[in-house]
């Protein structure tokens, strides 16, 4: 993806079908963390910009690192505003599942766009992945997922109370 919250749109649509289980703000999190990687070599004009964290072993590291300090970061804020707000507890599994979809959709989502990503590195240079749909497509499966996302995400937040 040129452009990390393209990334973000399945996420959305993740968050809303499972929202006690589910960090849409780590998820975003963790796709920022991936792009550090791509974005310093880009910075350097260093190719290829997509290397060890792109991987699906690098991606797991990442999440390993983005499920410890996004539990303690929230956890934290949470008690923070305690008196302002009543924010749930974010448990070991929803930050280790939510980091870890997120680290790997990265992956899934670079490998069908950018011819240097080698998503089985260091074990495989093939892609699979590249060009699985077009660009464009992927855009918008983007776009669409995380439109259809916050439009449930809302509609489940409405209270549902009895009309008389």
């Amino acid at each position: 993806m040129p452009f990390t919250p393209f990334h973000f749109g399945p996420g959305a649509v993740i968050k809303a079908a499972t929202p006690k289980y589910f960090s849409f703000l780590l998820f975003c999190g963790s796709q920022v963390v991936m792009d550090f990687e791509s974005g310093y070599y880009l910075l350097r004009g260093e190719y290829p910009v997509h290397r060890f964290f792109h991987t699906f072993i690098g991606a797991a590291l990442v999440a390993v690192i983005c499920t410890v300090l996004g539990r303690i970061v929230w956890n934290w804020g949470a008690r923070l505003i305690e008196n302002e707000i009543r924010l749930p507890v974010m448990s070991w599994t929803t930050a280790f599942f939510t980091a870890f979809i997120g680290t790997w959709s990265h992956v899934v989502l670079d490998s069908i766009m950018h011819r240097d990503m080698r998503p089985f590195g260091p074990f495989s240079d093939q892609n699979p992945f590249l060009y699985l749909v077009g660009p464009n497509a992927l855009h918008n499966i983007c776009i669409i997922t995380g439109f259809a996302g916050a439009i449930i995400w809302i509609l489940r937040s409405i209270p549902r109370g009895s009309v008389e």
